[in-house]
């Protein structure tokens, strides 16, 4: 697991006041490192004044697992734009230069410290409280070891002394992935509970499911290489390749193909290579060099 300086930022620099001018080095450089809370407000907004102060309480608890940068939208109208802000407030977090949680409007004290603690669990970070990390940790180790069922069995264990821990339910649905058992995997999925349905580990055990339905659908690399190479506009077989590729192994292949789709049309299909890379990025772990450097490439292009 990946570890945060939790010391490392001094108080003042953990929460600040940014604009279009330093967003790139405020959010999307500063959130390679720790991740970031952008909150987008305006002075005129009622809720806003009582959301800003309870963030910024969340955030300096966290004592540096996480900054939070503060956007007012009537002084970054391009910004606002550009994350389709239809409201405020609007809360992002940041991570590796991309988005990964979010909400709008005003929220209960509990859901905000919540939502601090999603974000700094996202990044690989530790939230206070988190007693049975150690062991969930072993098991993940188990699964990387090729140890599927003991895995599924200390995660079931885990999950037998808190239902609700969001580490070992993902844990639990990707080891049946890895063992072939998509069904069961999918049935665990849909079983979850709400208090946990939508939290990052879940939504990456989705993600690797996603991508084992699609390898048993992929079609062969060398024909679809071949249509590529014979016109470099196929976007489809660009496409197809890359799943292709993925469902061979060859992650960072099939990031480097899509992303290339989407600098040629980011638009094709409704954004099928952007969702694609949001897909990938999802089932790895947050600190994998194929998903720092992809998301890094991709950042450069949303926001050039």
């Amino acid at each position: 697991m990946m570890e945060l300086n939790l010391g490392g930022a001094p108080a003042a620099d953990l929460i600040k006041d940014t604009d279009e001018a330093g967003f790139m080095v405020d959010v999307i450089e500063a959130s390679q490192t720790i991740p970031v809370i952008v909150d987008f407000w305006a002075p005129w907004c009622g809720p806003c004044k009582t959301l800003g102060p309870q963030l910024e309480a969340a955030v300096t608890a966290a004592k540096g697992a996480v900054k939070m940068v503060k956007i007012n939208v009537d002084e970054a109208q391009m910004i606002a734009g550009q994350m389709q802000i239809q409201s405020i407030p609007t809360v992002y977090a940041f991570h590796k230069g991309q988005p990964i949680d979010g909400f709008q409007g005003a929220q209960p004290e509990s859901e905000i410290k919540a939502f601090v603690e999603r974000t700094i669990k996202a990044a690989g970070g530790e939230a206070p409280g988190d007693g049975l990390a150690e062991a969930v940790e072993a098991a993940e180790d188990m699964l990387t070891a090729g140890e599927f069922e003991d895995a599924a069995q200390t995660f079931a264990a885990i999950l037998g002394e808190d239902p609700n821990n969001a580490a070992a339910y993902g844990g639990m649905v990707r080891a049946h992935i890895a063992m072939g058992e998509l069904d069961q995997a999918e049935a665990l999925l849909n079983g979850a509970p709400i208090e946990i349905s939508k939290a990052p580990e879940l939504e990456a055990a989705h993600a690797q499911l996603e991508l084992a339905r699609q390898a048993a659908d992929a079609g062969p690399v060398a024909d679809l290489t071949a249509a590529v190479e014979a016109d470099e506009n196929d976007h489809q077989a660009r496409f197809d390749l890359a799943l292709a590729l993925h469902a061979n192994g060859d992650t960072e292949g099939a990031v480097t193909q899509l992303l290339e789709l989407f600098r040629r049309d980011r638009e094709w299909n409704e954004g099928a290579a952007k969702t694609q890379l949001f897909t990938i990025f999802d089932a790895l772990k947050a600190n994998d060099p194929v998903v720092l450097n992809g998301r890094r490439k991709l950042s450069s292009m949303i926001f050039a």
